[in-house]
């Protein structure tokens, strides 16, 4: 099976096939977002974009089954905010559509307890890197999972930033695959030991081809921070203004020890949504402003200065789309902005 490198990610049929569909559709700039809030046949933009996101997954899902003589563990890995949970829960069930029985987890709750994280000069935690986590208790879950013995797994409360005193116990039945969500899966560590011939994995990324009204593309990773603003402000007790001023360590650790690991992935799944930017604007506007106020004559916060005047530009661009009740539940968009039912 062949296996995408990052920089074959640029040429790749999932870019050229999502250039293709927003174009079609006039959702390739941002004035063609506005032209269709304003004209008409935005629900059915909605429509179309879940109904894409879902058709990919329902792929990835007939590609695991197809090799599903070899492969026990199927772990489904990306950059922060590109909807791996919801993708995970959505691959679930294609599987369980396709007749395959699973159990999975979440890397997230591997976290060491934020006391025992170190801070900077800002008063910030680095916990986007491998070391954030408990390595060693994941490799020993996986691998008793996979070797047919009952494990206990933690449980971590981002509101307390502590792991919980009771875990959750697991076991595999006979047939049974594991499916893994989480930040850095693909890192070595994590599967030592672990033949990989007998993994699967999957990539998700906010793969964006939308163009500014200066006709420049809109970073991926803009997307994902608009995503993890209003994520951490409803769900994790963390500001607008703090995930502004924290993401270059995401940023950092993307590059380091994400981007290298999607050389192994089998496939590649999109997870940017075409009609999200007007519902970012909704929750993120406002705060996006005072960051940019607050980091203007702050020393040492020019990369947090740049990234939120670049994303308030987007917002100030695009219109806004206050009834955001269009969006259903099963949106990928729904894991950030509420209402999910996935994410309960």
């Amino acid at each position: 099976m062949h296996r995408v490198t990052w920089e074959e990610l640029y040429e790749t049929e999932v870019v050229t096939k999502a250039r293709a569909w927003n174009k079609l559709r006039d959702m390739d700039t941002i004035a063609g977002i506005n032209r269709r809030m304003r004209y008409g046949g935005y629900a059915a933009v909605i429509r179309d974009a879940d109904r894409a996101y879902e058709e990919a997954i329902r792929g990835a899902a007939e590609a695991i089954v197809k090799v599903r003589d070899r492969v026990r563990l199927v772990i489904v890995a990306g950059p922060s905010s590109s909807g791996k949970t919801t993708t995970t829960m959505k691959l679930c069930e294609a599987l369980e559509a396709l007749g395959q029985d699973h159990r999975m987890f979440a890397l997230d709750n591997y976290f060491w307890n934020l006391k025992d994280q170190p801070r900077d000069e800002f008063g910030d935690y680095n916990f986007e890197t491998p070391e954030a986590l408990d390595k060693g208790l994941i490799n020993a879950n996986i691998s008793d999972l996979l070797a047919g013995r009952s494990t206990i797994l933690p449980l971590y409360n981002f509101k307390t930033g502590m792991r919980e005193k009771e875990g959750v116990a697991m076991r595999l039945d006979p047939g049974q695959l594991l499916v893994v969500e989480g930040l850095h899966g693909f890192h070595r560590d994590m599967t030592a030991g672990i033949p990989l011939e007998s993994q699967f994995r999957v990539y998700i990324e906010a793969i964006c081809q939308l163009r500014d009204g200066k006709g420049n593309f809109v970073p991926w990773t803009d997307i994902r921070i608009l995503r993890r603003m209003v994520r951490d402000n409803l769900h994790r007790n963390y500001t607008p203004l703090k995930t502004v001023g924290h993401w270059h360590y995401v940023r950092s650790a993307e590059k380091a020890h994400i981007v290298p690991f999607i050389k192994e992935a089998d496939v590649v799944v999109n997870g940017y949504l075409p009609y999200e930017l007007p519902v970012h604007k909704k929750y993120l506007y406002h705060s996006l402003r005072e960051a940019v106020g607050h980091f203007g004559d702050a020393k040492g916060r020019e990369d947090a200065l740049r990234r939120a005047t670049r994303c308030l530009g987007y917002l100030e661009e695009v219109d806004v789309l206050e009834d955001d009740s269009l969006i259903r539940p099963t949106s990928l968009l729904r894991e950030f902005i509420g209402g999910s039912v996935y994410t309960g």
